[in-house]
């Protein structure tokens, strides 16, 4: 599917067929040959143990229900999580089910013509409670309905493929969400809760009902060569959403979305700060987002938990509201600190930079008022934009202003029709260097001499050492 021209990872699956001829020893005659399809892929793990979805009756017509076939899939495979682990493999076809759990020491890989469908049926998405760093649904107050993949307390996860697709069907759920009729929160595509060591790439995933991916709770997550489309009128379609998560690494993505592109989370208000799991170590890279109603990256709103060490660079934002975005308030609590994002291009954008301190949304009514959440440390550097509304929006709270804000070596192409004012900044306090248009008096200038100011870190994160492993399945 080559939908953005980005760069494939290194790790891309690649697929190799080797042609067997098996001769006749009597009369040197070539038999009718046998082909043999073998599948390569790179992971954390690899699997000495496999099967495919058809061995547990699964039908890939578009039409039978493949539920029980995956939990059965699923069930039967995890007997060798102690074995050197198993792989389910999904063949090409059209796969209708519902939701399913994976787990640990377990490799779930799709096929290039593989699609997995989601149900329509409601019946076949079981409801969770809230999650305990919300304190209620996002769509409704009660729980929220299981992911379509999900999983919990898992070690050694992986969801991949040779580019199969994941089609959440959404447009139902859309609709119950405009009219009102939901009781519960949307699905996602996939959500692993209380996991380490979680690879998800390589994957197409469609139409997601809600929140595409969502870890949460979780460390020593991967993240690589998905590509996320969702109509971009599609209600709360986010494309990548780590929370609570330490050590995540996203990178070599294409995100089509009806919201953020990436929005990093870390609970809502009293109950994010009840729970107190911060998101941590987050590394983005070689991301292409196009969202004209949201953010390429946001961080916030929920980050009640804290955000600290996001490092992104080699982002390309085309048609989208921001850039980069944070959104918080009053009651949030929380902080979002040490931020660095660099190397970033934008084409037709509302915003470079929007920073949001009077943002809604609250959980309900027992919020803390005296809440204020602490943002410091935002650097941004070397970015070029074309085609800008207005160059950034930057609101601080009253009181509680944003500090520590660097920008350097940013030039901003204003649009024909762009704001007669482009920066308009209150209660934020920061420094700026060689930026065009030149920024608001709260960021004063220091001289192009110091272009190199908002240093992104040198030092790499854990994430950035894993090594992964060459893998591979032969197809019968």
């Amino acid at each position: 599917m080559d939908l953005c021209k980005s760069p494939l990872p290194t790790q891309v699956v690649s697929v190799l067929v080797a042609v067997v001829l098996l001769l006749s020893v009597s009369g040197g005659e070539c038999r009718k040959g046998r082909v043999l399809e073998t599948l390569e892929y790179s992971a954390i793990s690899c699997r000495a143990h496999s099967a495919s979805l058809v061995d547990f009756g699964g039908v890939g017509d578009g039409k039978t229900l493949n539920t029980k076939a995956f939990q059965d899939a699923v069930s039967a495979l995890s007997k060798y999580a102690s074995q050197g682990g198993a792989q389910l493999f999904v063949p090409a076809g059209k796969w209708l089910t519902g939701s399913f759990s994976l787990t640990s020491h377990f490799t779930l890989f799709l096929h290039k013509d593989a699609v997995l469908l989601a149900s329509q049926d409601i019946t076949q998405w079981p409801v969770l409670k809230p999650l305990p760093s919300y304190g209620r649904g996002r769509d409704a107050a009660a729980g929220r309905y299981t992911s379509l993949i999900f999983g919990t307390n898992l070690t050694d996860v992986i969801i991949t493929g040779d580019n199969g697709t994941i089609d959440g069907q959404g447009a139902l759920w859309w609709q119950q969400f405009h009219g009102g009729k939901l009781k519960y929160t949307r699905p996602y595509l996939i959500e692993l809760m209380h996991s380490v060591d979680i690879q998800i790439s390589n994957l197409a995933l469609v139409n997601s009902p809600s929140w595409n991916v969502h870890p949460i709770y979780s460390r020593n997550i991967l993240i690589q060569g998905i590509t996320i489309l969702a109509p971009v009128r599609s209600p709360n379609t986010d494309g990548i959403n780590p929370d609570s998560c330490t050590n995540t690494r996203i990178e070599d993505c294409y995100i089509v979305s009806g919201d953020d592109c990436v929005a990093v989370k870390s609970g809502w208000d009293e109950y994010g700060i009840a729970y107190g799991m911060p998101t941590k170590q987050l590394v983005i890279r070689r991301l292409t987002c196009i969202s004209p109603y949201s953010a390429v990256i946001a961080l916030g709103s929920e980050m009640s938990g804290g955000i600290q060490d996001v490092r992104a660079e080699d982002i390309v934002a085309i048609d989208s509201e921001s850039g980069v975005r944070i959104k918080t308030g009053i009651g949030r609590g929380g902080y979002v600190k040490d931020i660095y994002v660099r190397g970033m291009t934008m084409k037709t954008m509302k915003w470079a930079f929007w920073m949001t301190g009077n943002y809604g949304s609250h959980a309900d009514n027992h919020y803390d008022p005296k809440a204020f959440p602490v943002i410091q440390g935002i650097n941004y550097r070397d970015m070029v934009a074309e085609n800008v509304s207005m160059a950034a929006r930057l609101e601080g709270i009253p009181s509680d202003p944003f500090t520590g804000i660097c920008i350097s070596n940013v030039t901003i192409h204003l649009a024909a029709k762009a704001k007669k004012v482009p920066w308009t900044c209150t209660d934020v306090k920061g420094i700026s260097s060689g930026v065009t248009p030149t920024p608001c008096t709260m960021l004063p200038d220091q001289g192009p001499q110091k272009t190199s100011l908002c240093n992104f870190p040198t030092e790499s994160l854990p994430i950035d050492t894993i090594e992964l492993q060459k893998c591979s399945y032969s197809m019968n």
